[in-house]
């Protein structure tokens, strides 16, 4: 990394494999730079790895995920996009996690009630029979991908399973979403970008026929009370309630996946006492808090200027994008007390890995919930449980996570 302390700028490729393996050598010296705002030169905008301004822009209203609802395109100087990305463009302009108010807050309304904490926690046990059925189908070999053969089936069985989705459908929904949100890598090529393209069109496509079976014959699912507000036209259109879907369907697994082999990983690595990290309730969050905090599965995260606004040294026009690290931000020395150690009994802990603001993650209270059943069953299960090599990140830095996460025990 390269820091010119007079004009702020950062010479940093995303995709070097030095960096997006280990991107804390590089916070930290944001962190000791002297300017909570620097300009990235890769991806021509400022940016910002302080905790504090991470925490308050979440919260800006100043700020949105979305644009063009205040602004044309001919306004912003902005092209129109390529008719290759025309599927995706389509479908994921609805998204939850696109869109503002008051579009937000009706699609968020909607779907909240699946969420909230006393819905979630009916889920307990559910998760842990997933768990203890994992284990058993590996427990005799003594060796596996926890990435591929934990990690992964319970956060996108149990969100399939809360939508309505039959769960022989999850390897095809674990293709779909992980072709599609290979479009946020930096400098994507034109392949992933149609590949994305063809995968939301197959994505959308299958969740069309879903929600008119589920009209045809209801159950007790998140899929059906969308497609029951889908025929009120007056509540949610037949486009918001496909993105809704494949925004929960993506967003409930893909972070959480990642949260959780960087957890394991976290744990084994810093030789975390894990018997006592889980002995009881009040443990176990905080250690899954600390996990969310020491190693996010999310890192950037962008927001466009509403207006014309100045922050420090920053001077943003509207249409603007200022990016959120939100990795960063949960190492930053301002906030957290020796921020690079592990420490399962952080008590102060104010980690921004869900986000915050009317966008923080409507799942936050599940991929919780999965965490703190499931892994006390994978430690208590496998008592030798160590990591067989060091695991290798996703050339993906946006989203944090492992290529595989071999074990042993």
């Amino acid at each position: 990394m390269r820091f010119d302390h007079k004009t702020l700028r950062v010479d940093l490729d995303p995709r070097d494999p030095h960096f997006f393996n280990d991107p804390y050598p590089a916070y930290a010296a944001m962190h000791a730079a002297g300017s909570p705002l620097f300009f990235w030169d890769q991806y021509d905008h400022w940016c910002t790895a302080s905790f504090a301004h991470v925490s308050a822009l979440l919260r800006d209203k100043r700020f949105g995920r979305q644009i063009l609802h205040v602004a044309t395109r001919e306004e912003l100087g902005w092209p129109e996009p390529p008719p290759h990305l025309a599927p995706h463009t389509a479908v994921m302009q609805y998204a939850l996690l696109e869109v503002e108010p008051p579009v937000h807050t009706r699609l968020r309304t909607l779907v909240n009630r699946a969420f909230v904490s006393r819905q979630v926690e009916k889920l307990a046990p559910r998760i842990a029979e997933m768990a203890h059925a994992l284990v058993d189908g590996f427990e005799r070999d003594g060796a596996c991908d926890l990435l591929a053969r934990f990690c992964t089936p319970i956060p996108v069985t149990v969100i399939a399973e809360l939508l309505g989705v039959p769960v022989e459908m999850c390897p095809a929904l674990l293709d779909w979403s992980h072709r599609m949100v290979a479009i946020h890598q930096f400098r994507r090529d034109r392949a992933v970008e149609e590949d994305a393209a063809a995968a939301t069109t197959a994505f959308a496509g299958y969740l069309r026929g879903l929600l008119d079976q589920r009209l045809k014959e209801p159950r007790d699912d998140l899929v059906t009370h969308l497609a029951a507000a889908s025929a009120n036209s007056d509540r949610l259109t037949d486009e918001e309630t496909v993105a809704t879907c494949i925004q929960l369907l993506n967003a409930g697994h893909e972070a959480t996946v990642h949260a959780f082999a960087n957890g394991i990983a976290g744990l084994l690595q810093n030789g975390i006492d894990v018997r006592a990290a889980f002995s009881d309730e009040r443990s176990r969050a905080l250690v899954v808090e600390e996990m969310l905090r020491h190693d996010a599965p999310l890192h950037l995260f962008t927001r466009y200027a509403l207006e014309d606004v100045e922050i420090g040294p920053a001077r943003l026009r509207k249409g603007d994008k200022i990016g959120l690290l939100l990795g960063g931000a949960n190492r930053d020395p301002s906030r957290f007390a020796d921020p690079d150690r592990f420490d399962p009994l952080r008590e102060d802990n104010a980690q921004v890995s869900f986000g915050a603001g009317i966008h923080f993650c409507i799942g936050a209270p599940l991929a919780r919930l999965e965490m703190q059943v499931a892994l006390p069953i994978l430690f208590e299960r496998l008592p030798g449980l160590r990591l067989a090599s060091k695991p290798a990140y996703r050339d993906t830095y946006h989203f944090h996570g492992f290529e595989r996460l071999d074990a042993v025990w």
